[in-house]
């Protein structure tokens, strides 16, 4: 059974920073592709970044250059580093396995002005 923990959510003023990070179990994490992804209040669910098995990443625009996506194989996590949070990055941020097509249960980032 395939199981995400997201942790590392919380309330942080504009131009803060914040580390997510997902604990998975039942994958093999080494090989699998992992994705974070968000949802704002009337906003369809958007990617924010994925990591290949490999390290090879892929950034939303509105995120690039702030936020890095890493991953530790030795401890099935993988972490989502937000620099300069902004308002509009509030949201409920998930953790993704790509290929297993499984999500956490969510993390809330709030970003006050």
């Amino acid at each position: 059974q395939v199981q995400l923990v997201e942790s590392g959510g919380g309330l942080v003023q504009a131009g803060g920073s914040l580390r997510l990070s997902c604990a998975a179990s039942g994958i093999i994490f080494r090989s699998s592709t992992m994705a974070w992804y968000r949802q704002a209040p009337g906003n369809q669910r958007e990617l924010v970044a994925r990591i290949s098995g490999l390290g090879l990443t892929n950034y939303a625009n509105s995120v690039k250059g702030r936020f890095t996506i890493s991953r530790d194989n030795a401890k099935n996590t993988v972490y989502l580093q937000m620099n300069s949070l902004k308002p509009e990055d509030t949201a409920v941020y998930y953790c993704y396995v790509i290929m297993r097509n499984v999500w956490g249960q969510g993390t809330q980032v709030t970003v006050s002005s």
